[in-house]
């Protein structure tokens, strides 16, 4: 069986150097290869962390947080989606459903340790999908992290992104522009790198994967309860300040899941950015619990 430690080395995306610790690695699945970022613990591993991001993200957006779960003692691995900037993009709508994503995040865990479960962190989007993987198959998995994600979307959550997608015939280019007016049609050496990794993502992620993840975030369907019965346990966590989910949905989420619920203070949507001290002093705590 292939396991983390065989996966191949590859190329990094874009020009943003990789952190030490860290490296970058192919996961080949059935769909094609996809990338993610790798740490890996000086001493004795507590444990295998996997890693969904979310919308319009990659494994670039965990790229700082990577080296404190391995410094914390965690064998880490983000994965960039499929369709997600240098992941295998399929070019079929039906290849990018709910159900294939959280099919992907099932046979990434089975390669990571020997088969044996391992912990689960989804974020936003990402957190929709990990929670389908899990109620698939909750023996993948030793516990699962819904952070600033949601139980629930709402109708034309995304309109404004897939009408541009629309008229543009998925010009994700035009979506950067109008999403980030301060950045808009600016060359790359006036961007601040982070600004221009996100712009060059853009340009390399697959339109199918935006809209169909554009539609998940505005079905209503909450698999709380299934979740729940799967008897995994289950931190809600978000940002004090998060507003892509209403607090008091993902606060109810908790309530549904049988979950612990905490805020990471002084953070919006991505307190692993915003606030990683707090942040990894959280996810330490519950996954060491688990």
């Amino acid at each position: 069986m292939t396991t983390l430690l065989d996966f191949p080395s590859v190329p990094a995306f874009g020009h943003v150097p990789t952190p030490e610790g860290v490296d970058v690695v192919g996961i080949d699945l059935p769909v094609g290869r996809l990338t993610a970022y790798r740490a890996v613990p000086d001493g004795p591993s507590k444990g295998v962390v996997l890693v969904v991001p979310g919308y319009t993200g990659s494994k670039e957006d965990w790229r700082t947080f990577m080296p404190l779960l391995g410094e914390a003692g965690w064998t880490a691995v983000a994965i960039s989606r499929r369709g997600q900037a240098d992941s295998a993009a399929p070019t079929s709508p039906a290849e990018y459903s709910l159900d294939e994503e959280a099919a992907d995040v099932v046979r990434v865990a089975a390669l990571l340790d020997d088969g044996a479960p391992v912990h689960l962190i989804g974020h936003s989007l990402g957190g929709v999908i990990a929670r389908a993987a899990a109620i698939a198959s909750p023996q993948s998995f030793r516990s699962v992290v819904q952070f600033c994600s949601g139980p629930y979307g709402w109708p034309y959550r995304k309109v404004t992104e897939l009408t541009i997608l629309h008229d543009t015939g998925g010009n994700l280019r035009t979506l950067f522009d109008a999403t980030n007016p301060l950045w808009a049609y600016r060359p790359d050496d006036e961007l601040p790198d982070d600004v221009r990794m996100v712009r060059d993502r853009f340009d390399a992620t697959s339109p199918l994967s935006v809209v169909a993840g554009g539609h998940v975030l505005e079905d209503h369907t909450d698999s709380s309860a299934e979740l729940r019965a799967t008897g995994l346990p289950v931190l809600v966590a978000h940002g004090e300040w998060d507003g892509a989910w209403p607090i008091p949905w993902q606060r109810q989420m908790a309530e549904d899941t049988g979950a612990r619920y905490e805020v990471v203070p002084t953070s919006h949507h991505g307190p692993h950015v915003e606030n990683p001290a707090a942040t990894i002093a959280l996810f330490d705590d519950f996954l060491s619990l688990h």
